[in-house]
């Protein structure tokens, strides 16, 4: 029975409980598996913004360790628990890649606001926030609106639906991801900022 338990990797050789292999390496796996997934993660991320400086730099970390767990794991391949600590690792990283993204603010968008009074509320506070702002007239289903773009970052969105909302709790608003854009009006003390992850200062 002691034999069996030592193959199955229950027991060392000298008879005592294998820590590793059901302790240790399934909590070691899932950390590196939270660390790779992230970076792969962030690195889709990245690309699908154009960011292309920093994606390979991801790419080369989140590859060398995952190499390093497929090693691990096919060197104890009868550790049960460190399979489970591979899958779990995985959804971890996932979530973590995400919430990491949302802190980071990364992406521009274009806020486009429809509403159908004709005052200059919201286009004038979102100008006093620092933000750029065009006003355009249209002519919907129930008759002439004006129709408000701003374009802003991630972190400035729930600050300018703030505005809107106080001034028209009901108007139709899209949010849209821009790819790329140049110039511009923005606040200060978010684009004049040096971005590490481009390498250059915002105008």
């Amino acid at each position: 029975m002691e034999d069996f338990l030592i193959i199955q990797g229950f027991l060392t050789n000298n008879g005592s409980f294998n820590w590793y292999m059901w302790i240790g390496l399934p909590i070691l796996i899932f950390l590196a598996r939270v660390c790779d997934v992230t970076l792969g993660t962030l690195r889709i991320i990245f690309l699908s913004r154009g960011k292309q400086k920093i994606a390979p730099i991801l790419g080369f970390f989140e590859v060398l360790i995952w190499i390093a767990i497929i090693g691990q794991l096919v060197q104890n391949i009868h550790s049960i628990p460190a399979y489970f600590g591979y899958a779990a690792g995985f959804a971890a990283g996932n979530y973590l890649g995400l919430w990491m993204e949302r802190k980071l603010a990364l992406g521009t968008f274009i806020v486009r606001t429809i509403v159908a009074n004709d005052d200059n509320l919201v286009e004038t506070e979102i100008h006093e926030a620092g933000f750029g702002v065009t006003r355009v007239e249209g002519l919907g289903s129930s008759g002439p609106v004006k129709i408000v773009y701003t374009i802003v970052r991630q972190n400035s969105i729930d600050q300018v639906l703030g505005i809107i909302h106080k001034h028209h709790s009901k108007a139709f608003v899209s949010i849209e991801e821009v790819r790329s854009s140049e110039f511009g009006i923005f606040p200060k003390s978010v684009f004049l900022q040096k971005n590490t992850l481009l390498g250059r200062k915002f105008k």
